[in-house]
């Protein structure tokens, strides 16, 4: 039986705690290759070397990180949708393996755009002109969008471009939940280089959770459109049968007196 009051609460923060620890290691396991090259990046003082290690990891993020992902934002699917007690190892895995190819020709497609995007902008950068903003707008939305794909590659069952599409209009079409997206995102990342023992145990899910809970706001918001057009559809029909049948009869009535 679970406590009540203070010690309730203490168990439900304890439980949270582990959750998204065990998720977000999990992640960086699943991740590993990524992220060993990634922390070689940081180790790294020669350009050449940065460079190298770059490349490596755009080549081996598809692979692992991308896959590692989407099993997270499968969790955190769950989480947001109310199931907090689901199985994190089962449910995990079990979102690796259902989302691993459409998450990884998902991360080729993204990888190859966002080495355009950055290389676009090292190259334009000490110009600082109107090209090399354009080419930072558009790495941002990129970075956005990428969530939104995550968010509905575990929610929707749609093919890869469609998923691609769409996270890039959703992106678009809701540019302050969008934004706010990305300030949550960027304050953990912030906070995370400042206390780097959540680097480990909580940046990603932490992430995972508050994009696709964003998501999901957009997401219903979509659906309590839908539900308004289908029901004044069906209203707009009902009314006209309804001048339909009074028509009938008035035809009806006008027979009849002849």
């Amino acid at each position: 039986m679970e406590p009540r009051g203070l010690m309730g609460g203490f168990y439900r923060i304890s439980e949270w705690i582990m959750r998204l620890a065990t998720i977000n290691v999990l992640w960086l396991i699943c991740s590993l290759p990524f992220v060993f090259f990634a922390w070689m990046l940081v180790m790294s003082q020669d350009v050449n070397q940065v460079y190298s290690g770059l490349i490596v990891m755009a080549v081996v993020a598809p692979f692992t990180l991308f896959p590692a992902t989407a099993a997270m934002f499968a969790v955190a699917r769950k989480w947001v949708m109310g199931e907090s007690d689901v199985a994190l190892f089962k449910t995990f895995f079990r979102g690796y393996k259902e989302n691993y190819k459409q998450s990884m020709l998902g991360g080729i497609i993204y990888t190859i755009l966002l080495a355009i995007m950055i290389v676009d902008f090292i190259v334009y950068r000490e110009q600082l002109n109107l090209l090399s903003y354009i080419f930072i707008a558009f790495l941002l939305l990129l970075i956005i969008s990428l969530f939104n794909f995550f968010s509905m590659l575990v929610h929707y069952h749609m093919k890869t471009f469609q998923l691609l599409k769409n996270a890039v209009l959703i992106t678009i079409g809701k540019p302050f939940r969008s934004l706010s997206t990305a300030l949550m995102s960027g304050a953990v990342m912030y906070f995370s280089t400042r206390f780097t023992f959540l680097i480990p145990f909580f940046m990603g899910s932490i992430i995972a959770y508050l994009a696709f809970w964003n998501f999901h706001l957009i997401y219903q918001k979509l659906q309590d459109q839908a539900e308004k057009a289908r029901i004044a559809e069906e209203e707009e029909a009902e009314n006209a049968a309804e001048l339909d049948r009074i028509d009938l009869v008035k035809d009806d009535s006008s027979s009849s007196s002849k």
